[in-house]
């Protein structure tokens, strides 16, 4: 089959495209890396992966199939960052969706259900790699079963993330950290790290993982 993996170009995914595009390879597959939709050509599949923005009708239109990872329980928390969001609200527990992209966001029917399984402690560079792996198999496994797989309607009540901002990694000066920590473990060092203000100043915080020592 002739395969396509779309990802916006400042995607983190992009990292992790060359795994899945050699493990496609090896099952016998030509595969094409893309980094915007205008560059999709015909094919068979189109796998719509750390896309920041909608995708038009007609590059649907150019593939049999057009699948998208999201990291919820659709039709629950469609949208923006939603691994992000569920690690602030104190879930490890991750549910994540395989499922046909649709012109409306987050709407197509689902395939796969999984989750991922955080222990709490992890940092962002830990959870993308964890969130990564994941799609990576659910890719995998609708390649391999996209003769017999039949996805079904999403059902019930759909609810919606935002899109995440710089602001959001704002530290409140006065909790402790113990009562943060989640914000810090989702923080982006380089793109969007946390930060508080006093006195009006702004001051710049970057977490790492120390040794146990």
């Amino acid at each position: 089959m002739n395969i396509t993996i779309l990802t916006s170009k400042n995607s983190w995914l992009n990292d992790y495209n060359k795994s899945l595009a050699g493990s496609l390879i090896e099952l016998g597959h030509s595969v094409n890396i893309i980094h915007k939709q205008e560059e999709m050509k015909k094919g068979d599949i189109a796998f719509l992966l750390g896309c920041f923005e909608l995708i038009k009708k007609d590059t649907l239109n150019l593939n049999k199939h057009n699948i998208v990872v999201h990291e919820s329980a659709l039709p629950e928390g469609k949208g923006w960052s939603p691994i992000t969001w569920q690690i602030l609200e104190g879930k490890n527990v991750i549910p994540i969706t395989l499922f046909e992209a649709a012109e409306e966001m987050d709407a197509g029917p689902i395939y796969f259900k999984d989750e991922i399984n955080l222990n709490g402690m992890e940092l962002v560079d830990e959870i993308r790699e964890q969130q990564a792996n994941k799609t990576i198999e659910l890719c995998l496994s609708f390649v391999k079963s996209i003769d017999s797989i039949n996805g079904h309607p999403q059902s019930g009540e759909s609810t919606f993330y935002r899109r995440r901002r710089p602001e959001d990694s704002e530290l409140d000066i006065n909790k402790p950290i113990k009562e943060q920590f989640n914000l810090l473990r989702v923080v982006d060092n380089e793109n969007y790290p946390a930060f508080f203000k006093m006195n009006g100043v702004k001051y710049i915080l970057k977490i790492y993982k120390g040794s146990n020592e």
